[in-house]
């Protein structure tokens, strides 16, 4: 296998303590061949493409689709679990965002995509989301939440544990600092965040640690907008 390269800042193989020791030297990581983490038949197979969201696709899925329905997958669960060196943040101050990780289930959006537009929508996607090639990409079966409750099989990006952008359970503080720190060539992280959950309310449902994060940002941008009390005023 002759790898690719992506080059980055980092020093140790793990993070530690959610931070990338060594930044100051460039170095190259080394990524699995595009073949081994991408699906070759799916740009070539007959019939339209179903498509399965649960982030940032949900709210901008970026690519022409003939039908739009709220689906969920099973087995795979929704997390804040990848670091972001390019899209929500930097090697020096990652940010995060979402993967589809191993166990549970996940709501979302399947997009159906029409055949002639296939293997366009495969490149968009490969493009956007596998920048570092820290999804896997996979197709699994979704059960799209219609009047006909049928059962689809979607391309969808499952987050590689094996990567080192992996950041498997965080705690929720250690999410928000994060969060907080990361602006990439996509914008702020937490406009990320908070666009995901307005896009999951607006389907009618919750998930409870993206809305207590989300919680926790709305109280910080409260509070810098909130006057300092008269005491403080006086001695400053």
């Amino acid at each position: 296998m002759t790898p690719d390269f992506v080059k980055c800042k980092r020093g140790s193989a793990a993070p530690k303590g959610g931070e990338f020791a060594s930044l100051g030297a460039v170095i190259l990581v080394a990524v699995p061949e595009m073949s081994e983490i991408t699906l070759p038949s799916v740009t070539t197979a007959k019939g339209d493409l179903w498509v399965f969201g649960y982030g940032s696709l949900m709210w901008r899925p970026g690519f022409e689709f003939e039908e739009r329905v709220p689906a969920r997958l099973v087995g795979e669960h929704r997390a804040l679990c990848v670091y972001s060196f390019v899209h929500r943040g930097t090697p020096e101050k990652p940010g995060l965002v979402l993967g589809l990780d191993r166990g549970g289930a996940c709501r979302g959006i399947a997009f159906r995509v029409a055949e002639e537009n296939r293997a366009d929508v495969v490149a968009y996607l490969r493009a956007r989301e596998q920048v570092t090639s820290v999804y896997r990409e996979v197709m699994r079966s979704v059960w799209l939440e219609n009047d006909a409750r049928e059962r689809v099989s979607a391309l969808a990006y499952v987050v590689d544990r094996g990567h080192v952008q992996y950041a498997g359970r965080l705690s929720l503080i250690e999410q928000h600092r994060h969060v907080v720190q990361g602006h990439g060539q996509s914008g702020a992280n937490r406009d990320y965040v908070t666009a995901t959950v307005k896009a999951i309310e607006a389907e009618g449902f919750r998930d409870t640690q993206l809305h207590q994060l989300a919680t926790m940002l709305h109280g910080d941008a409260h509070s810098q907008h909130a006057p300092a009390p008269a005491e403080d005023r006086e001695n400053r």
